[in-house]
Order: C-alpha cells, then sequence, then structure tokens
C-alpha cells in the first residue's frame, strides 16, 4: 500500500520541489550492479575504456599530422602560402612524422620523370617526329669516329 501512495504522490513531489533532494530508492541499484558487475570490476571496466580513448586520441592525432605533413609537402611543392593550422597538428603529434610511404614513392617516381623531362633528351623527346634512340646511335657513332681520327692524328 505505501508503494501506491509513493508512487502516485511521489511524482507529483518531484515535480513540484524540481528533484532537489533526490535519493536512491530501495529498489535502485548502483551503476556497477546494473551492468551486472562487482564494484572493482567496473572500475576497471571505466579504467579500460578511458586507456582505450586516450589510444584513439593519440591515433587520431597522428593521422592528422600526416595529413598536415602531405598538405605542407604539396604547398611547398606548388609554392603555395603555409598553414599555421598544419604546423600545429604536426607539433601536436608529439612524434616525427614522415609522408606515408606509398606517397613517398609516388613522390620520388614524379621527380625522376621531371628530371627526365629537364634533361636535354627528354626535352628531345618531347619535341615531335623526334627519335631518340636515333640521335643516341648517330652520337654515338660520331664519338667513335672522332676517337679513331685522334688515334690516327699525327700530332697527338
Amino acid at each position: 500500500m505505501s508503494f501506491m501512495v509513493k508512487h502516485m504522490i511521489g511524482g507529483q513531489l518531484k515535480d513540484l520541489t524540481g528533484g532537489l533532494g533526490e535519493e536512491k530508492a530501495e529498489g535502485e541499484k548502483s551503476e556497477a550492479a546494473a551492468k551486472g558487475m562487482t564494484q572493482e570490476e567496473f572500475e576497471q571496466y571505466q579504467q579500460q575504456l578511458a586507456e582505450e580513448k586516450i589510444e584513439r586520441d593519440a591515433s587520431f592525432a597522428q593521422k592528422k599530422a600526416e595529413r598536415a605533413t602531405v598538405r605542407s609537402h604539396f604547398r611547398e611543392k606548388y609554392r603555395l602560402p603555409k598553414s599555421e593550422l598544419d604546423d600545429v597538428q604536426i607539433q601536436a603529434a608529439n612524434k616525427d612524422v614522415e609522408l606515408p610511404t606509398e606517397l613517398a614513392k609516388m613522390i620520388a617516381e614524379d621527380n625522376q620523370e621531371e628530371e627526365q623531362k629537364q634533361s636535354v633528351l627528354g626535352q628531345l623527346a618531347s619535341i615531335q617526329n623526334v627519335d631518340v634512340d636515333q640521335l643516341k646511335d648517330k652520337a654515338q657513332a660520331t664519338l667513335e669516329d672522332l676517337k679513331q681520327s685522334a688515334e690516327k692524328c699525327e700530332v697527338m
């Protein structure tokens, strides 16, 4: 009977008082008991959750720093203005942040291609109707002719 009275009047009293001075009812359980754990197990569980969160945050910061490194690399490559946010993210990682290996390989390949294009033979290859192999053969033949004529020269 007291349960019925408490249930009917208690809800209305809580609404009037705004829930001040709430006390746990006899039937309510602690948070650990509600999850079916002892208090010690619950504390270990909470500690494990906190450690996992720290690990996730560190991993996230590392990923952000890697992305910032990539962005800053491309800013340097294309001579764009630097971003302070990227510098802050790289420093926040507290580790040496390098370009991802796949990207570093791609960049190395691009650099090799650019060096080849900038060389004399690369420039000749870009000109239409020029056979680079034929030019190489002619150049080698000319060098051989010069060597032979130098050997025949009596002055030298």
